[in-house]
């Protein structure tokens, strides 16, 4: 798993997984990096199986898949309490910034700050530096503001709480920032939700946050995205300072196609398999019951309508002549000539013996039999007419 610098919130959280990954025997490795920016590149490449991503951070590949946003990520301003700096970060001018490491995740997300704000990148000094000396050098007066966008419990920002002369910068038009950034939201750190120890934020504050995302190799085995997705529920499915129970993890707004797998255990929980059987073996009869259950409510409906299609074909079989003998009847009621009583005397022979060829099952003889009935029935009434016909004209020509 590409996680992040070493001792940072990713790393931590990474540790995290590797513990309860470990419970099932699974190895996970952690690969440090220089943040999100590396991470997407690594998965992307295939050179790692899962990584933790920043909200924002474009994965150049559609063999990435996700397993769930699983945390938010506020973006916190550290300044000096008696720093003159506006709230209105379009203000911002002439301030040295620690806005991230090259590469880093933060860097990508303060330029996309910038831009939702309309803040000129060049109307700053950018100052590269690790989080972990960003609250140091800005206690000492060598950078104005660092940017961290973190867990609001990550160890350098834990740390940075204990600087007495440092504090949050509250940004004004919180909520439009947010709706300026595609990915962003809007989190509510209560007083003291940072650090009691000082009370840190000293009142409630209103935070742009970022959703951080779980991703995986698409190909990767389903029984591991299965443990992956477990683990997620487990760590990040509780309260925390700035979220509800259930909010994470979660399918929405993670910028990349959900793995079919994790979908089903986010959506509905884990079936009973898992109560019962290795996760595994599990992880195989959710993926076979998704093959089969489409099978059953589409499939064999469809089946049934086998024997009634076969029904009525056989029936049509019969059905189709009697168009022909309807037009016979019709033309019987519109006083025909004589030549017009043997054409249909003709027709008719030529329908009955069809009719009497037709090779039906047993079950289907009875239309067949009903059909050379009617027929029989327009015949002898054909015959009638004739025999009338022919008896008037003797009449007609007697002495």
């Amino acid at each position: 798993m590409a996680a992040g610098p070493e001792n940072g919130a990713y790393a931590q959280i990474a540790g995290k997984y590797q513990t309860v990954l470990a419970r099932d025997r699974i190895q996970l490795d952690i690969v440090y990096t220089a943040g999100s920016a590396e991470n997407a590149w690594l998965i992307a490449e295939g050179k790692v199986d899962a990584a933790l991503l920043q909200g924002g951070i474009a994965v150049p590949s559609a063999t990435v898949e996700a397993v769930g946003t699983i945390f938010y990520e506020p973006m916190v301003f550290l300044i000096r309490r008696d720093a003159p700096i506006p709230r209105n970060p379009a203000n911002w001018s002439g301030l040295r910034i620690a806005s991230g490491m090259p590469g880093s995740g933060t860097e990508a997300a303060f330029r996309d700050f910038e831009a939702a704000v309309g803040l000129r990148h060049e109307a700053n000094t950018h100052v590269p530096m690790p989080y972990a000396k960003a609250a140091d050098a800005v206690e000492r007066d060598e950078i104005d503001i660092a940017t961290f966008v973190a867990p609001v419990d990550a160890p350098y920002l834990i740390e940075a709480y204990g600087h007495l002369s440092l504090g949050v910068l509250p940004l004004d038009h919180v909520e439009a920032i947010s709706r300026r950034m595609e990915y962003a939201g809007v989190v509510t750190v209560p007083a003291g939700g940072m650090s009691l120890a000082p009370v840190l934020p000293p009142v409630e504050r209103t935070l742009v946050a970022l959703e951080a995302r779980l991703a995986v190799q698409a190909e990767l085995h389903p029984a591991l995205v299965n443990r992956l997705a477990m683990a997620a529920i487990e760590l990040h499915g509780g309260r925390g300072i700035i979220t509800d129970p259930g909010r994470f993890p979660s399918i929405e707004g993670t910028g990349l196609v959900i793995n079919n797998t994790a979908r089903q255990l986010i959506l509905e929980g884990p079936s009973t398999w898992h109560n019962w059987l290795p996760y595994w073996v599990a992880a195989q009869i959710n993926r076979v019951l998704l093959l089969v259950l489409p099978f059953f409510f589409v499939v064999v409906p469809l089946l049934r309508l086998i024997p009634a299609a076969y029904a009525y074909l056989m029936r049509w079989r019969v059905w189709r002549y009697y168009p022909e003998i309807r037009r016979v009847e019709e033309e019987l009621a519109s006083n025909p000539s004589t030549d017009d009583l043997s054409d249909m005397q003709v027709r008719l022979a030529e329908v009955e013996d069809r009719l009497a060829a037709m090779r039906l099952p047993t079950a289907y003889r009875q239309s067949q039999y009903d059909a050379r009935l009617h027929l029989e029935l327009v015949q002898n009434r054909l015959s009638e007419i004739r025999r009338a016909r022919l008896q008037a004209e003797l009449s007609s020509n007697a002495p």
